[in-house]
C-alpha cells in the first residue's frame, strides 16, 4: 500500500484530503508543522508528500528544499498546496523542487487526479524496455536510476520521468502540452512553465554546458527535442 504524507495546518482540509485518499486505497498520515514533517519523512519515507507552503515552525518551501538536498528523500514526489496563485509564486514553488502545484481553493476531483498521475509513475510499473541509452547517458527504467559516464546522477521523480519521455522519443519534437500529458499523466491545470523549469534542471545535470544545450534542444514556439 502506497504511503502519502499530508503536511497541512488546516485540520479540516487535512482530514478531508486524508479521508478521500484513504478511500482511494492509500495509507495516509499527516502533520501540521514543517519540523515534524521532516522527521516523519525521514522515518517513514512516504511515496508522496502533499505539502502546504504556509506552515508553523518551518515553511513548506524550506521543507521542500531540504528534502531535495537529502539523497535519501530527493526522489520523493511533492504536490505543493498554497493559497498563492501568481505566476511568480508557482515558479518559486517549482524551483524549490515541487513536482506539482495546486492553488487553493481546489476541487477534490482535480486533486485526486494529480495524485493518481504521480502514483502511476512510481517504480514497479510495467515498462517496455529495461533501459534507454544515448551516448554516455544510460537510464535504468526498472530501477529509476540515471547514469552519465557510469556515474549516477541525482534526479527528482519528475526529472526522471521527463528525461525518460524525451529519450523514448529521441529526434521527435514534443510540445509542452504533450509533455504535460505524458509526464504529468493528465490534462494539466497549471502553468506550462513547469516544463521549462524541469528542462532547465535536467540540462544542468546532463549537458556539458547548460547554457548551450546539445542534448535537449528547444524548438522555439513548440517544445523540445532530445538529440542525444
Amino acid at each position: 500500500m502506497a504511503k502519502i504524507l499530508i503536511v497541512e495546518d488546516d485540520s479540516t482540509l487535512a482530514d478531508t484530503l486524508a479521508d478521500n485518499l484513504q478511500e482511494e486505497g492509500y495509507e495516509v498520515f499527516s502533520t501540521r508543522d514543517g519540523e515534524n514533517a521532516l522527521s516523519l519523512i525521514r522515518s517513514k519515507l512516504p511515496d508522496l508528500i502533499v505539502l502546504d507552503i504556509m506552515l508553523p515552525t518551518l515553511d513548506g518551501l524550506s521543507v521542500c528544499r531540504i528534502i531535495r538536498k537529502d539523497p535519501a528523500t530527493l526522489h520523493i514526489p511533492i504536490i505543493m498546496l498554497t493559497a498563492r496563485g501568481t505566476e511568480v509564486d508557482k515558479i518559486v514553488g517549482l524551483e524549490s523542487g515541487a513536482d506539482d502545484y495546486v492553488v487553493k481553493p481546489f476541487g477534490l476531483g482535480e486533486f485526486l487526479a494529480r495524485v493518481r498521475a504521480v502514483m502511476r509513475r512510481m517504480p514497479g510499473r510495467p515498462t517496455l524496455q529495461d533501459e534507454l541509452l544515448s551516448g554516455d547517458l544510460r537510464v535504468d527504467l526498472a530501477g529509476r536510476r540515471v547514469f552519465r559516464n557510469n556515474q549516477e546522477l541525482r534526479l527528482s521523480h519528475k526529472e526522471f520521468d521527463l528525461l525518460s519521455e524525451l529519450m523514448r522519443n529521441q529526434g521527435a519534437v514534443l510540445s509542452r502540452d504533450l509533455i504535460l500529458t505524458k509526464v504529468w499523466g493528465y490534462e494539466y491545470f497549471g502553468d506550462k512553465r513547469t516544463v521549462d523549469v524541469h528542462v532547465r534542471w535536467l540540462r544542468e545535470k546532463i549537458e556539458d554546458d547548460a547554457s548551450k544545450p546539445q542534448r535537449i534542444v528547444t524548438v522555439r514556439g513548440v517544445g523540445y527535442r532530445f538529440e542525444g
